[in-house]
């Protein structure tokens, strides 16, 4: 399952949510905030592209000072600054790296929330457009009144057209909804 996929039905945990406020403040503090923002976006793609990752960082068998090895070098590879490089090399030091994609999820719920804007998650079957995102989200920030940060996920089985999940609230587009309440209809007819 994709990160996207996981945040629609995820809520961060309440331990993600504080390491996710601590770094969030750091960067702050360090007037380093689009630096930050930029590592964790490239952090989440790592742990999205690559299911060893999550793997690793979630692993019992492995230990926590060769889990924060292997982020600290992952880091250095992605060339991820040295706040988040030392944030995960916290993480692991206590034990908590296989939260990483929790608290990567929180910190980007909470910097939407302190830009004023919600988090829609966008499934689609194929990979959307920069303009088809920017229609989706100028349509999504009409609609509520605010900015819209958008996380898309690519979900084949969708067959054709998306979905949307903003907060509570669901719209589904895709080809597999509408062929599904098809087929039910037709068992009923």
């Amino acid at each position: 399952m994709s990160n996207a996929r996981k945040m629609m039905n995820e809520v961060p945990s309440e331990l993600a949510s504080r390491y996710a406020g601590a770094l969030l403040l750091l960067a702050e503090e360090s007037r380093g905030l689009k630096a930050v923002e930029k590592d964790v976006k490239a952090l989440d793609g790592l742990f999205a592209e690559s299911s060893e990752l999550g793997a690793l960082a979630a692993s019992p068998i492995v230990s926590d000072s060769d889990k924060a090895k292997a982020l600290l070098a992952l880091a250095k590879k992605a060339k991820i600054g040295n706040l988040v490089g030392n944030f995960l090399g916290t993480v692991a030091m206590n034990g908590r790296a296989g939260e990483l994609p929790s608290m990567i999820m929180a910190f980007k719920k909470m910097l939407a929330e302190k830009r004023g804007q919600e988090t829609a998650f966008v499934r689609s079957a194929k990979k959307l457009t920069a303009a088809q995102k920017t229609s989706i989200a100028n349509t999504l920030k009409k609609a509520l009144g605010k900015g819209v940060a958008i996380e898309t996920d690519v979900d084949p089985e969708l067959l054709g057209g998306f979905s949307v999940q903003v907060g509570s609230k669901f719209y589904d587009a895709s080809l597999k909804t509408k062929l599904e309440g098809l087929t039910l209809a037709l068992k009923d007819a």
